[in-house]
């Protein structure tokens, strides 16, 4: 999502996605699109636009590098939870499970390919959703607990789609190599 905006007095017109800062009227801003002046210290936008990315990937990333770590100690548990699920294939699904959330995580905490990585992630998290946190199909008293979990994976849904869609921020391995003079 963009908005336009024009500059008053020059007639210019320009472009900006919701996460860019927003215009200013100093003519070397509009030349090279960045501040030139420092943030003033009650100005926020600028911190949150730079760290506020990477605190996201990290808190996002962070559920599936630990569910991949614990799949990996819990190799046998994890077996048994999915056989109780009804799975088949399940050496070659908990292997694959295993790689998509280590290497999916990996690639949001990094940035690098981040999109992808979402999108991975997101992709992953249709079938988990579906087959592990069916709530209404547990017993009653499990339901509540499922209902959360549902709900959780749905939330991490909503992070990725950000991710996918706005970028990893400044501060990652995709943008490392596309610097600003």
């Amino acid at each position: 999502m963009s908005h336009t905006w024009d500059n008053p007095g020059t007639g210019q017109v320009h472009n900006r996605g919701v996460f860019d800062a927003p215009p200013t009227t100093q003519p070397e801003d509009l030349a090279t699109g960045s501040r030139s002046t420092p943030s003033q210290p009650g100005d926020s936008t600028g911190v949150l636009q730079r760290y506020g990315p990477l605190v996201a990937r990290i808190l996002i990333c962070q559920v599936f590098l630990l569910s991949g770590v614990m799949k990996i100690v819990d190799w046998s548990g994890t077996e048994a939870e999915m056989a109780g699920r009804g799975m088949f294939w399940i050496p070659f699904f908990l292997a694959a499970a295993t790689a998509v959330e280590l290497v999916g995580g990996l690639s949001l905490l990094l940035g690098f390919w981040g999109r992808l990585g979402a999108l991975v992630l997101f992709l992953y998290l249709i079938p988990v959703t579906l087959t592990f946190h069916t709530w209404w199909t547990y017993p009653p008293e499990q339901q509540k607990v499922q209902m959360l979990f549902f709900l959780h994976n749905l939330t991490l849904m909503g992070g990725l789609l950000l991710v996918m869609s706005c970028g990893t921020g400044p501060i990652s391995l995709d943008r490392a190599g596309r610097r600003s003079p």
